[in-house]
C-alpha cells in the first residue's frame, strides 16, 4: 500500500510536491485553506475584466532547461504555452527623459549610451554583465545538500560566469550600483524595479532572465496556470481539499503523524509536508522552539533581512494605450501612514486580450511597501481601512492621468489591494509576496527542508531560499519528495 503524504496548503509550492509524489508511487492528498488553490499565484474577475496578482515574469521558459522540465512536470508550461509579446522589461521616466531596458541587449547599450556618453564605461560594464549572467539558472535537478562533487562540476560548467558576477555586484545593492551612474534617470532605471536595498545581482540576473527568453509571460495569466496545474495533479489521482483550513500538525514523540483541521477532524499521514508562510508555521501550526534557527536570525534581523509587499490597484483602461508596458514616474507625493511616496508606476495588461473586452485593457500600479507600511494598514479599522483604499486609488487616479493626459476620463477603478490582504488569504508574514529581500549585508536565507527534531515533516514554499518567488516554490515541492525518497533509500530521481 502507498504511503500517505499530507500537504498543507495548495499553492505552487504544495501543488509541486503533490504532483511529484504522484508521480514517485506516493498517495498525496492536499489541505488549501482558500476556495481555490494557487496561494499568491493567482487572479480574479471584476466588472469582466481580469487582475492578475503575480507573474511579471516567469522565470523558467527557456526549452529544455532544467527549471523548464519541472514546469511541464508539474503542468504549469509546455511545450505549446503562449507567452505575451513583450520587448522590453520596463521604461523609467525622470525630469523629461525616458530610458528604457529592452529584452534586446544592444538596443539598451545604444540607448543608454545616446542618453549619457559620460557614463560609457559603467553602462559598458553593465550591459556586458547581463549578457553573461544569461547563463545563471535555478538549480532545479536536487537539493543543494543533497549535491555530490559531480553535481557542483556540472553547475560550474553551466554557469561559468557566476563567480564573476558576484564578485562584481554580489556585494552592492542597487542603490549603490545607482551611486555609478552620472545620469539621473539612469539612476532612477536602477533603482525602480527592485527595492533600492536589494543586491545589484538580483537586478542583473532577473533583466538577464528576460533578456535570454527564460523570463517569458504565460498568456492568461496567474490563476489560469495555477489551475493548469491544479487540473494535472487531480487528473494523477491526487486529492485537494480546500476551504478547509489546517489548525495544527498532530506530533507523537519525535513523529508527526498528521493534521488537525480547524473543525477538529484528525487527518493522519505516513509524511506531512507543509507549503506555507513559514512564520505561520512555526507558532501556529507547529510549536516555535522547531524553527531553524536561521529563519529565527532572519525574522529578528529587521535591516539585514527586510521583506516587501505593495499597495495595488487595478484599473480599466477605455483607451488605446499599446505601446506602453511598464513605466515609472515621478508623481505628486503620497502619504500612506508616515511614509511618502513620489514614484509610481504602471503596468499595462494590453498584452492579454483575454483579460479585458475588446479594445479596453487593465492597468495596475504598486506601491512599494515595508513592515512598518503593513503595521499601518494592520492598525486600522475595518471601516478606515474601506476608507483609505479608496482614498489612495482616487489619489492614484489623478497622478495616472497627470503622466497620462490621455486617459482623461477613461479610468475606471476595478479593485486595490493592501499587505494586510496578503496576510489575510495567505498568511503571509507582514503581508510579504516573496520571501526575505537579498540585501549585501545578510547571507542569504536558506534553511534544509526538513526540521530538527522533528522527523516525518518536511518543508516547502518559498521562505526556505531567498529571493523566493515562483521558481524556489516549485522547485522546493519537488525537493520535499526527494528527501522522502533519499530517506527510504530510493532513487531521487523522478
Amino acid at each position: 500500500m502507498a504511503k500517505k503524504i499530507v500537504i498543507i496548503g495548495g499553492g505552487i509550492a504544495g501543488l509541486s510536491a503533490g504532483v511529484y509524489a504522484l508521480k514517485a508511487g506516493y498517495e498525496a492528498v492536499i489541505y488549501e485553506k482558500n476556495a481555490v488553490a494557487g496561494g499568491e499565484c493567482m487572479g480574479w474577475n471584476r466588472k469582466g475584466y481580469h487582475i492578475d496578482n503575480c507573474i511579471h515574469w516567469l522565470t523558467g521558459t527557456l526549452r529544455d532547461t532544467d527549471l523548464w522540465n519541472v514546469w511541464k512536470t508539474v503542468g504549469a508550461i509546455d511545450e505549446n504555452t503562449e507567452y505575451a509579446d513583450t520587448p522590453k522589461f520596463y521604461t523609467s521616466r525622470f525630469n523629461g527623459k525616458e530610458v528604457s531596458l529592452w529584452n534586446d541587449l544592444e538596443k539598451s547599450r545604444e540607448e543608454l549610451l545616446a542618453e549619457s556618453p559620460d557614463d560609457e564605461a559603467e553602462i559598458n560594464k553593465f550591459i556586458d554583465f547581463v549578457e553573461l549572467a544569461k547563463t545563471c539558472e535555478v538549480p532545479s535537478k536536487k537539493p543543494l545538500d543533497m549535491m555530490k562533487i559531480k553535481d557542483y562540476i556540472e553547475m560550474g560548467k553551466a554557469m561559468p560566469y557566476m563567480p564573476k558576477l558576484m564578485k562584481e555586484y554580489g556585494n552592492i545593492s542597487c542603490e549603490e550600483l545607482a551611486q555609478r551612474f552620472k545620469s539621473p534617470v539612469i539612476q532612477k532605471l536602477l533603482t525602480d524595479y527592485l527595492p533600492a536595498g536589494y543586491t545589484a545581482y538580483s537586478l542583473i540576473v532577473s533583466y538577464a532572465t528576460m533578456a535570454s527568453g527564460n523570463g517569458n509571460i504565460p498568456l492568461k495569466g496567474s490563476l489560469a496556470m495555477s489551475l493548469r496545474m491544479i487540473e494535472k495533479f487531480k487528473a494523477m489521482g491526487g486529492k485537494l481539499y480546500t476551504s478547509m483550513p489546517v489548525k495544527r500538525i498532530v506530533t507523537k514523540g519525535n513523529k508527526a503523524s498528521g493534521i488537525e483541521l480547524e473543525d477538529g477532524t484528525v487527518v493522519s499521514a505516513d509524511e506531512v509536508i507543509t507549503a506555507v508562510d513559514t512564520r505561520f508555521l512555526f507558532g501556529n501550526l507547529l510549536d516555535e522552539k522547531y524553527m531553524p534557527k536561521l529563519l529565527k536570525k532572519a525574522y529578528a534581523d529587521k535591516k539585514g533581512y527586510p521583506v516587501s509587499s505593495g499597495f495595488q490597484t487595478a484599473f480599466a483602461i477605455d483607451a488605446d494605450f499599446s505601446g506602453k508596458d511598464t513605466i515609472f514616474f515621478d508623481c505628486e507625493p503620497i502619504q500612506i501612514g508616515k511614509n511618502s511616496f513620489s514614484r509610481l508606476y504602471v503596468k499595462n495588461y494590453s498584452y492579454d486580450k483575454s483579460f479585458a473586452p475588446e479594445g479596453k485593457a487593465v492597468l495596475q500600479t504598486n506601491i512599494n511597501q515595508r513592515e512598518d507600511d503593513f503595521n499601518y494598514w494592520a492598525s486600522l479599522s475595518a471601516e478606515d481601512y474601506k476608507k483609505e483604499k479608496a482614498r489612495l486609488a482616487e489619489e492614484i487616479s489623478k497622478r495616472i492621468v497627470k503622466e497620462f493626459p490621455e486617459l482623461e476620463g477613461k479610468l475606471e477603478l476595478l479593485d486595490c489591494w493592501t499587505p494586510k490582504t496578503y496576510d489575510r488569504y495567505c498568511h503571509a508574514y507582514k503581508g510579504a509576496y516573496m520571501g526575505f529581500i537579498t540585501t549585501p549585508s545578510a547571507k542569504p536565507a536558506r534553511v534544509k527542508g526538513a526540521v530538527k527534531g522533528l522527523k516525518n515533516l518536511y518543508l516547502a514554499g518559498q521562505w526556505i531560499m531567498s529571493p523566493g518567488g515562483l521558481p524556489v516554490a516549485v522547485i522546493s515541492g519537488k525537493f520535499a519528495i526527494q528527501r522522502i525518497l533519499k530517506k527510504e533509500g530510493r532513487s531521487i530521481e523522478i
